[in-house]
Parts: C-alpha cells; sequence; structure tokens
C-alpha cells in the first residue's frame, strides 16, 4: 500500500464515522470521553516507557531543551491529559445548540444552528500531550479526526492514540472517529493536504516553517496556530512588583510554548528602577538577556540585541528587552514585529488601557495579566487545538465551538417565494 493509499484509506475511515459520531447523544460522548481518560491513567507506565524512547532519540539528534520540554511526558502531564478529557466532557455540547431564532413576514421561521465541521486533519509537532487534547475536543463537538504527529514523537503518540480509540469502542461509540497516521515520511502529511473530498479543515500546529509549508500546499482550508512572537509592555504608571511577577512567569513558567513571552518592553520612565530588579529576577532563572542601547546602558551585562531578535521566536530562555518613550512606540513596535497571538501591557491608567487594547491586533490582548494564561483550559474551554492567528473562521484558543460550524433550519407551512 503506498502513502496516499494509507492516507485517503484513514480519511475515508474518519468521514464514514464523522457521518455517526454527528448523531451520537451528549450522554454517549461524554462516557467515551471519561473512558479515554481512564485509559490514558491505566496505560500510564506503557505512555511513558513509549516516550523515553522518543526522548532518547532526541536527545541523540541533538534537540535542543526546549524541543525536549515539549516531547516530555511524566506521570504528573499524563494525569493532565486525562483531567483536561474529564473537564471537555464537563463542559456544554456544542452540537444542536440553536444560536438565534426569527420569523419573517411570510411566516417561515428560521433558526441558526451549531453543527460539527466534519473532519478535522490534526498535523503537530514535538508535543504528545495535544494527541489527547485535539482528540477529546473533536469527539465532543461532533468531529472525526486524522491526526498526524511529527515522526520525533511517533512512538508516544501511535500509543495514546490507540487507547483512545480503544475506549471509543468500548463504549459503543465509533472506534474510526480517531485516526492516527503512524507512518513518519513527510510525504503522509502532503497526501493528507491533497484531500479536500475527505477532509473540511486542516490545523496545523508547530514551528513557523512547518505551518507556512501547510498553509501554502493544502487543497483543504487551513486555521493556523502560527508562532508566538509576544510581548509585554511595561507602562510609566505600572505596578512595578506586579510586572515583575508577570514578566518573570511569562517567561520562565515554560519558555518553549507559543504563548511565553520573546520581547519586553518597558517605558522610559520607569526603566531605570524596573530593569536592574527584573534582571536581576530573570538572570536568577537562567535567562539570557539582549538589550538596545538604552536597555544596555542600564544593564552593562545584557548582550546587544541584532534587528533579527525582534523577530525572533526563541522558546527558550532568552529575552529582547527594549527600552521605548511611550504607549505610539510600544504599539508601533508590536504592529512591526508581532505575530498576532497575544500581547500583553502592565498599566494602572484605564485611558492607556483602553488604547491598548483598541489598537492592538492580536487574538487576545491582556491588561495585568501573564500571556500564559492565553490558554484553552485557562480560558475554561477544556483544552485546544492550538491558538488560532488566522481571522477566519476563528481567532485565539481553538475549543469546542470553534470546532463547529452553522446549519440554517427552515421551518415554514407551504410558504413560496413569490
Amino acid at each position: 500500500m503506498s502513502i496516499r493509499e494509507l492516507v485517503e484509506g484513514k480519511a475515508r475511515a474518519a468521514r464514514a464515522a464523522a457521518t455517526e459520531l454527528a448523531l451520537c447523544p451528549t450522554r454517549l460522548k461524554n462516557e467515551a470521553l471519561l473512558q479515554m481518560a481512564r485509559g490514558l491513567e491505566e496505560k500510564t507506565p506503557q505512555l511513558l516507557e513509549a516516550n523515553r524512547a522518543d526522548l532518547k532519540r532526541a536527545r541523540t539528534r541533538g534537540h535542543p531543551r526546549a524541543f525536549l520540554d515539549r516531547l516530555t511526558l511524566t506521570d504528573a502531564r499524563v494525569e493532565e491529559m486525562a483531567q483536561a478529557l474529564r473537564q471537555i466532557a464537563a463542559l456544554p455540547d456544542p452540537v444542536g445548540k440553536t444560536l438565534d431564532t426569527w420569523r419573517r413576514p411570510n411566516g417561515i421561521e428560521i433558526s441558526r444552528v451549531r453543527v460539527p465541521l466534519g473532519v478535522v486533519g490534526f498535523v503537530y509537532e514535538s508535543r504528545p500531550n495535544v494527541t489527547a487534547d485535539a482528540a477529546g475536543l473533536c469527539l465532543k463537538s461532533g468531529n472525526a479526526v486524522v491526526l498526524r504527529g511529527g515522526s520525533e514523537a511517533i512512538e508516544s503518540n501511535s500509543k495514546i492514540a490507540a487507547v483512545l480509540a480503544k475506549s471509543l469502542e468500548k463504549v459503543g461509540a465509533p472506534a474510526d472517529a480517531i485516526q492516527f497516521i503512524e507512518n513518519p515520511d513527510r510525504a503522509a502529511v502532503a497526501a493528507l493536504l491533497d484531500l479536500p473530498r475527505h477532509l473540511d479543515l486542516i490545523i496545523p500546529r508547530g514551528g513557523e516553517e512547518f505551518v507556512r509549508m501547510v498553509a501554502e500546499r493544502s487543497r483543504v482550508p487551513v486555521l493556523k496556530h502560527d508562532k508566538g512572537l509576544v510581548h509585554i509592555f511595561v507602562d510609566a504608571s505600572a505596578d512595578l512588583g506586579m510586572a515583575a511577577d508577570l514578566v518573570d512567569n511569562a517567561k520562565t513558567q515554560r519558555p518553549g510554548v507559543c504563548n511565553a513571552v520573546e520581547t519586553l518592553l518597558v517605558h522610559r520612565d520607569v526603566a531605570p528602577a524596573f530593569l536592574p530588579a527584573v534582571a536581576a529576577r530573570l538572570g536568577a532563572a537562567g535567562v539570557e538577556l539582549r538589550g538596545c542601547p538604552r536597555t544596555r546602558a542600564l544593564l552593562p551585562s545584557a548582550r546587544p540585541a541584532r534587528d533579527e531578535d525582534w523577530d525572533t521566536e526563541y522558546l527558550d530562555l532568552i529575552l529582547a528587552v527594549k527600552v521605548v518613550d511611550d504607549l505610539a512606540e510600544a504599539i508601533g513596535h508590536i504592529r512591526r514585529h508581532g505575530s498576532g497571538l497575544a500581547e500583553a501591557i502592565v498599566t494602572r491608567d484605564l485611558r492607556q488601557a483602553r488604547q491598548f487594547t483598541r489598537e492592538v491586533d492580536a487574538a487576545a490582548v491582556l491588561v495585568n495579566a501573564s500571556t500564559r494564561l492565553v490558554d484553552g483550559n485557562q480560558f475554561g474551554m477544556g483544552a485546544e487545538m492550538g491558538i488560532s492567528t488566522s481571522r477566519l473562521h476563528a481567532r485565539g484558543p481553538v475549543g469546542l465551538e470553534e470546532l463547529t460550524t452553522i446549519k440554517f433550519v427552515v421551518q415554514g407551512d407551504g410558504q413560496v417565494r413569490e
């Protein structure tokens, strides 16, 4: 069997299962999600063993620290995966929800109702935990999913997907609704992107080049989870203790993810007091600072920032720092260099906060909160397929509602068009 035949076979099976899944009652979908959670917990030793094989191969290939962190599973992370599935089960089912209803002068009644998209292709790199998140969200929203994880996590993802599909079978849900492409050849991705008859949406999640490649080559509509070039601006009126806490959390809590801060912008009036204090705190956590000339005048130990630093998603313990004259300069910098994923301001000035949220164009804009909070789980969505930087059809964390579309239901009693 060729790679094309393998992938198309899985997509066909997913399409058939999607028809059945779209009609499954909420009760059955929730039972499946809870069984998926139990299955992960019961198979934790096997999942960790598979993950150790992936980690060994990744270390041999010299992958960086941040990459290894994204790849790693632990007992705690498996439990987090299970808890995310339980949280999804507890959420309202979006399928069949009537958004609004109205009656026309001729008597017909029109309703807008949420329905599943159909079949979602999910292509992703190096984070095996998102296998469970994606499968769980697609199941609850009535969609079948074809998963294609990166070769670096092939052992982990294969084991997780097998546990999840078996769980569907145990409760009588269509097991073919979760498909996993085990072939690590890149040709499998190309084949998946060339199946517009069988797939309704492709969601890529990974590095910038990978996402761009998928968007450029896909014949299936794409919802992009693009890079996270995230900024925090510390305004002149900021509570500097709060600002230090937020920058520390946004950079060091988990640096290898898309909502970690990559550039710190500081108002010139507070830079002399703020930068030495926050630099000491970040330095203790192992963060390397790269600063503009005004930053380096205050922090001589910082490395000089180059032009490319303002456009780099480090995904590591590195932070670019720039001193700016005012809010307008900060917003201008973000417009030139931001990726549109998440941006934050720290301020006690309500007018500054309102101007920032109004003028900064991003999927999420935060006031006095860490950018690490831009996450489906943190937003109460249970989990996420990713954080969309697209404008159509969803933007920001992609949860259950973002995996549905609209059907118009029209009720009449014999009306015709005049």
